[in-house]
C-alpha cells in the first residue's frame, strides 16, 4: 500500500537519508558523518521545528554522586510496568552518560551549580537526582541549538527543509534503497521527487496529532511510523500513548498543541489539588505528585470523573525562584491570563508521547532491510508500557550512535528501485478533525471495549472519505488514519490495564499480557497481528 502521489520528477542521492531534525535525527546525521558517509537530512518544516525544542524537562543520565546505571535501570523498569526490553534498558542507561558527554562536546550548555558542576534535579519516577536541564525549562531548545549548529558546520550534511517523506523505494530484493518525498518550493527540487541511499533512518518524532489535544507541535503526525507501516515494517506497543498529566487547560473547545507544565515543576515541590484545595495524590502513590506519569494521569482523570470537574489545579506558589527556574512556563501562563505566583494553574492530561512505534533491534534496524528508526518513531522496548520522565532525549542520543555504527559496518552498495503494483490510498484532509475527536473520545486516557469499538466503527466511516487530490494535508491525514487504526487495534486486543494503557473494563494487570503486540500492513492494505513474549524484568 502506498500514498496516492504524482510520479517523481527529480532525483537526489546520499549515502544515508535521515528523516527528521529533532534530537534523534540530528544526532544520527552527525554520528554517521564520523564514519565519512554523506547524509541527506530531510525535515517536514523548518529544521528547528518538531518536538525536541519544546522539551522542558531534561535529559536523564546517571552522572551524579551516589547514582549508577543500575539504579537508573531499576527506575526505568518500574515505570515500564513489566514490558521493558531489559537489554534495551541496559544499553540506554549504560551508554547514556557518554552520549550526554558527546552532546556537551558538541556545544550543549547545561545549567550548573555554583561549584561549576552540572546541576542535577529529580522528576517523577526517579529516585535520584539525575536530570540535566538547560535554561531552567528550555532543555530541548538548547539541545536543538547545539546540534543544529554542528550540522550546519558540516558541508557533507545536506538539509532539505519543507519536505514530507511519502513512501519507501525498494530494490529487487525488497530492501529499502530510497524514498519518495514532496518538497515545497526549493528551486529545481519542487514537488514530488525521489532520493536514493544505501540506508534510510526514520526519526520523525511522535504522533500526538492523532488526538484532539496534545503537547506535540502541528508537525507531529506520525509520518515516519506510517511510512514504515506501508513499507512492511512491524509497529509495536502503539497502544501505550503517554498522556502528560499536567497540561495547561484552555477549555473544552481547544484543539492542537497545548502548553505543557513540565514534570520538573512537581519535582521542585508543586502540588496537585482539587477544587477544595485538597492534595488528592497523597495516599494514591508513595511518591504522591512525583509518581510515574501514567499513575498521575489516571488519578487526575479518576478524580475528574468522580467530581465532574473539567480539570484539576497545580499549585506552584510554594516554589522559590519560580520565574528564574521556569521562565518559559511562567511566560506561557501569563500569556493565557494566569499568574502562577498568585493563582492556581488549571491542568488536565493531554497526549504527550508514544512509547511504541516502529519495532527495532538494539541497533535501530527494522524487519525491513535498509530501514532504521530512532527516537520516538522507534520501539526498542526501552520504555515498556510507560516512558520514564526525561528518558526520551537520552534515547535519541544513545540509539543514534548505535544506528550510525551499524550502518557504517554494513553499508550496502547503491541499488535501483523496482516498480511494484500496489493500491494507492488518500484521505480527504477534512476528515482530520473527526478522526482526532473520535480518538480522543474512545482511545484516550480512559478506554473500554465499547469506547474502542465505537472509535473503530467511526474510523471505518472516516476511511470512506477518500480524495484524488494529493497535497500535504491529505498525506498527513492519511498517515494519522493508519496510525489510528493500529492504535485502536492494539488497544482492543490488550485486555488489561498496564502503564499508560487504561482499560476500564479490565482494570488489573494480567500476566497473560506480558507480551508485545505487533501490527503490520501488507501491500493490499490488510492488517495482521503478531506477538512477542516479554520476560518479566521488574
Amino acid at each position: 500500500m502506498k500514498l496516492l502521489a504524482p510520479s517523481p520528477g527529480w532525483s537526489a542521492q546520499a549515502d544515508v537519508i535521515v528523516v527528521g531534525s529533532g534530537v534523534a535525527g540530528l544526532t544520527t546525521a552527525l554520528q554517521i558523518r564520523t564514519y565519512g558517509l554523506s547524509v541527506l537530512l530531510v525535515t517536514k518544516a523548518s529544521v528547528d521545528e518538531g518536538s525536541t525544542k519544546w522539551a522542558q524537562g531534561g535529559i536523564a543520565a546517571a552522572l551524579g554522586p551516589g547514582d549508577s546505571p543500575d539504579q537508573h535501570e531499576k527506575d526505568t523498569l518500574v515505570a515500564g510496568a513489566g514490558l521493558c526490553d531489559l537489554a534495551a534498558v541496559k544499553v540506554l542507561v549504560s551508554e547514556g552518560p557518554e552520549a550526554v558527554r558527546r552532546l556537551i562536546v558538541r556545544g550543549a550548555i547545561f545549567d550548573k551549580e555554583a561549584s561549576g558542576e552540572i546541576a542535577l534535579t529529580r522528576e517523577g519516577g526517579h529516585l535520584r537526582n539525575r536530570i540535566l536541564h538547560a535554561g531552567g525549562d528550555a532543555t530541548g531548545a538548547e539541545v536543538s541549538r547545539a546540534l543544529l549548529a554542528a550540522v550546519r558546520n558540516d558541508p557533507e550534511i545536506e538539509v532539505v527543509e519543507n519536505a514530507l517523506v511519502l513512501d519507501a523505494l525498494k530494490n529487487n530484493s525488497g530492501a529499502v534503497c530510497g524514498v519518495t518525498l514532496h518538497v515545497i518550493g526549493a528551486g529545481t527540487r519542487d514537488g514530488v521527487g525521489q532520493a536514493m541511499a544505501r540506508a534510510v533512518v526514520l526519526a520523525t518524532g511522535g504522533l500526538g496529532q492523532v488526538f484532539a489535544q496534545t503537547t506535540n507541535p502541528s508537525v507531529s503526525t506520525g509520518d515516519g511510523v506510517a511510512f514504515a507501516l506501508r513499507a512492511g515494517a512491524h509497529v509495536a506497543d502503539v497502544e501505550f500513548i503517554q498522556f502528560h498529566p499536567t497540561v495547561l487547560w484552555l477549555g473544552n473547545g481547544s484543539q492542537g498543541q497545548q502548553p505543557l507544565i513540565s514534570e520538573a515543576v512537581r519535582g521542585e515541590g508543586a502540588h496537585l489539588v482539587d477544587d477544595n484545595g485538597v492534595r488528592f495524590m497523597v495516599g494514591v502513590h508513595p511518591l504522591a505528585e512525583l509518581a510515574p506519569r501514567d499513575v498521575v494521569s489516571k488519578a487526575i482523570m479518576r478524580h475528574m470523573n468522580e467530581t465532574g470537574a473539567e480539570h484539576v489545579w497545580l499549585d506552584v506558589r510554594n516554589i522559590d525562584g519560580f520565574i528564574e527556574r521556569f521562565p518559559t512556563i511562567y511566560a506561557s501562563c501569563l500569556a493565557h491570563g494566569i499568574d502562577p505566583l498568585t493563582e492556581l494553574i488549571p491542568v488536565a492530561p493531554a497526549s504527550h508521547y508514544a512509547s511504541g512505534g516502529v519495532r527495532v533491534d538494539l541497533n535501530g534496524h527494522t524487519n525491513v532491510a535498509g530501514l532504521y528508526a530512532c527516537g520516538e518513531t522507534a520501539c526498542s522496548g526501552v520504555h515498556g508500557a510507560n516512558r520514564l520522565a526525561s528518558n526520551s532525549l537520552l534515547e535519541g542520543l544513545v540509539f543514534s550512535a548505535r544506528i550510525a555504527a551499524d550502518i557504517a559496518a554494513n553499508t550496502p552498495e547503491f541499488t535501483e528501485p523496482v516498480v511494484v503494483e500496489e493500491p494507492a490510498f488518500l484521505l480527504d484532509p477534512k476528515a482530520r478533525k473527526d478522526l482526532q475527536a473520535s480518538m480522543s473520545r474512545g482511545a484516550g486516557v480512559l478506554r473500554s471495549a465499547s469506547s474502542l469499538m465505537a472509535t473503530q466503527e467511526e474510523l471505518v466511516a472516516i476511511g470512506t472519505l477518500t480524495s484524488s487530490q494529493p497535497c500535504v494535508e491529505a498525506w498527513e491525514t492519511t498517515n494519522l488514519y493508519q496510525l489510528a487504526q493500529a492504535i485502536v487495534r492494539s488497544a482492543l486486543l490488550r485486555e488489561e490495564t498496564r502503564g499508560s494503557h487504561w482499560r476500564e473494563d479490565f482494570p488489573q494487570e494480567s500476566d497473560k499480557w506480558l507480551r508485545r503486540i505487533l501490527q503490520q500492513l501488507d501491500r493490499q492494505g490488510n492488517w495482521s497481528t503478531d506477538y512477542q513474549e516479554v520476560t518479566v524484568t521488574g
